[in-house]
């Protein structure tokens, strides 16, 4: 993978000029877990089980469409299934939603009835017409009219005109009325409900509009991610004053409520009970006064303190939108990781599907058919495929923020902008491939480490819905919070990992050490960004979603007889969040690099000779603004190296 030596090489802070690989113990444990994966794959094709789940197989064990040998104690297996390529449920209605299955008898059949079959004599006549039986395989067509068994061995009547699935090889019915009765609550009130067949009727009709609206959004999301950072400082006073105005006003209202309130008390025109009530308000009021007087005053201090670092938010916004108008490919980057999620996701659904067909084939006593299990070890074959879909998944979402971190590392540290590589994306994405698939590994194996007890207190509060005391859905609902927590907190500090190791290629360990002692030295611009930032990104949300409506509501105005515009103005409002969010989320790593960038620019560089400055202008101004309020010291960091970051080498 590019490995390089694993001797230690001592240099100055020159970010980007070396690079070694990292977590090399950990890339081989995902390579061997990949091989894993890859086994479990191999184990159903290799048993027959993918071709059990492509072909279909009937209740007696034998596939379709093959050759098939004898089951021990099953006599109507073993058959030539050759010219029998398909799966015909007696009863396909009758679905098994809880093991989702089909509770019916199936056959391998030859044809699927492409008409309706009222009766049993119809169904002789199809198979006599056609060669294709449609009961079981030990009943004659020539006795399917008159044989004792037949309401067991033959299908139910009506048999519905079917067809096959492509691929799959299930007659299935064309009439998806079939499975009504499991919707039959929704379609009453689908008849019933006049109002819901306009609303359905409107969202057809204005299919075309709908489209368009969901392209708007992502027209919006895109332009949002470059203006924002012109409207950042304006969306910065709008915040200041929304959250003065809302401090205050509460806070005065509270107060003239209590006012009010002892008024009335003092005018004794109550009763004996009506005063013991407006006394417990008088008292709740004036405690609730006092408390929104205290939060209103810390929190204008905070606000008053923090004013100056509000401004590096301001800054890095204005610096990100420079970063998209240079490196556009990264607005690309949702895309190629849904585009890898949803290739993973189909593969892994694929293989799960496989796995519920694999086994030994077994003969139920109770009802003579035969089903598969995995038996012994493999059993938990499933389970060491479920862990699989959360690391995966984790390390592609990791990838993606390597990628970002590394293009973000390579236009923050590159005094001419003109000498940047041609495809800084591409550039990072090989650069990670090359060295830091380990790094990847540990971060998202440390999420999946948490993530799992998660879902399984989820499934666990979930069974136990109605069931469990009061305590106990308390203790389970915390669990699932402070795991949740943890989480997020963990995936923060894998970012600015990433970010690190991007920066110097260090291991994980010692990026996330480097990355959370500087997070703690800046604690007051974290929260800035963290709260500040997040809001405004908020706001670009809320514009895109508000815009995209408006536009909604023009377009379907020219369409007056769909009254209802409720679900199609509800569809293309939640696109367009989806996709703001989507965007804008990359808009706010982008910044969480940035700053992380300008924290160990800041600290190990004052601006003299030999220790020039790699910032951009904007953020260059919020220092020299800083300096002559004395809320910066330059050279923090005393001209010394960042010794940690700065360690080459192969790390394990």
């Amino acid at each position: 993978m590019g490995c390089c030596s694993s001797t230690e090489i001592k240099r100055d802070w020159k970010p980007l000029e070396e690079r070694s690989c990292t977590d090399i113990p950990w890339l081989l444990i995902f390579i061997l877990f990949g091989a894993g994966m890859a086994f479990i794959c191999g184990y159903p094709i290799a048993t027959g089980a993918a071709s059990r789940l492509v072909r279909g197989y009937d209740s007696y064990g034998n596939t379709c469409g093959k050759n098939n040998t004898k089951i021990e104690g099953v006599p109507l297996s073993g058959r030539d299934m050759t010219e029998n390529k398909y799966v015909f449920f007696l009863d396909p209605c009758n679905l098994d939603l809880i093991n989702r299955k089909i509770k019916s008898l199936a056959l391998c059949v030859s044809k699927c009835p492409a008409a309706e079959l009222q009766s049993y004599n119809d169904v002789k006549l199809f198979a006599l017409n056609n060669g294709s039986h449609l009961c079981s395989y030990d009943i004659s067509p020539t006795r399917y009219t008159s044989h004792a068994d037949r309401s067991t061995k033959c299908p139910k009547l009506p048999v519905l005109p079917s067809k096959s699935v492509p691929l799959l090889h299930r007659c299935i019915p064309t009439d998806i009325g079939c499975y009504a009765e499991f919707a039959q609550a929704f379609v009453t009130f689908v008849s019933d409900n006049s109002v819901l067949r306009r609303v359905v009727a409107g969202v057809m009709a204005s299919k075309e509009i709908i489209m368009g609206l969901c392209l708007l959004a992502l027209v919006l999301s895109l332009i949002m991610m470059v203006v924002i950072r012109y409207i950042s400082k304006v969306l910065m006073w709008i915040l200041t004053i929304l959250v003065i105005i809302g401090s205050i006003g509460g806070t005065g209202v509270l107060w003239w409520l209590y006012a009010d309130h002892r008024k009335a008390l003092e005018n004794n025109t109550l009763s004996v009970f009506g005063k013991e009530v407006a006394s417990d308000n008088v008292k709740a009021l004036l405690v609730y006064s006092i408390g929104a007087t205290i939060f209103t005053v810390v929190l204008l201090l905070v606000m008053f303190f923090m004013r100056k670092r509000v401004a590096l938010t301001i800054s890095l916004f204005h610096v990100a939108g420079k970063v998209f108008i240079h490196l556009p490919l990264l607005a690309l980057q949702p895309f190629w990781t849904f585009l890898c999620l949803m290739l993973f996701w189909v593969y892994w659904i694929a293989v799960l599907l496989t796995l519920g067909t694999s086994g030994t084939a077994v003969k139920n006593n109770s009802t003579g058919l035969v089903e598969y299990q995995m038996q012994g070890p493999y059993q938990y074959l499933v389970w060491y495929h479920a862990v699989g879909l959360i690391w995966i998944s984790e390390f592609i979402l990791a990838f993606q923020q390597m990628t970002i971190s590394g293009a973000v590392v390579t236009y923050y540290f590159t005094r001419n902008k003109s000498q940047m590589p041609a495809t800084p994306i591409l550039s990072s994405m090989a650069r990670t491939f090359r060295y830091h698939l380990g790094t990847l590994a540990k971060g998202s194996f440390i999420i999946t480490l948490v993530k799992i007890p998660r879902l399984i207190l989820m499934y666990i509060h979930s069974q136990l819905k109605g069931k469990e005391n009061a305590c106990a859905r308390c203790m389970l609902k915390g669990c699932i919070c402070c795991l949740w927590c943890l989480e997020k907190c963990l995936a923060y500090l894998n970012q600015n990992a990433y970010t690190a190791t991007a920066i110097n290629s260090t291991n994980f360990c010692t990026s996330a050490k480097d990355a959370f002692l500087i997070l703690v030295e800046n604690a007051l611009r974290v929260a800035a960004i963290n709260t500040v930032g997040d809001f405004v990104l908020f706001l670009g949300k809320v514009l895109v979603v508000a815009c995209t409506a408006f536009a909604g509501v023009l377009a379907l105005n020219y369409q007056r007889e769909y009254t209802v515009w409720v679900l199609p103005l509800l569809i293309v409002s939640v696109f367009a969040f989806l996709v703001a969010h989507c965007f804008l989320s990359v808009f706010e790593n982008v910044v969480d690099v940035l700053f992380l960038c300008f924290a160990v620019d800041s600290k190990y560089n004052d601006g003299s000779p030999g220790r020039e400055y790699y910032m951009d202008k904007a953020l260059m101004e919020y220092v020299e603004n800083s300096k002559k309020s004395g809320l910066y010291k330059p050279g923090d960091g005393h001209g010394q190296e960042l010794k940690s970051m700065a360690r080459g080498g192969t790390s394990a």
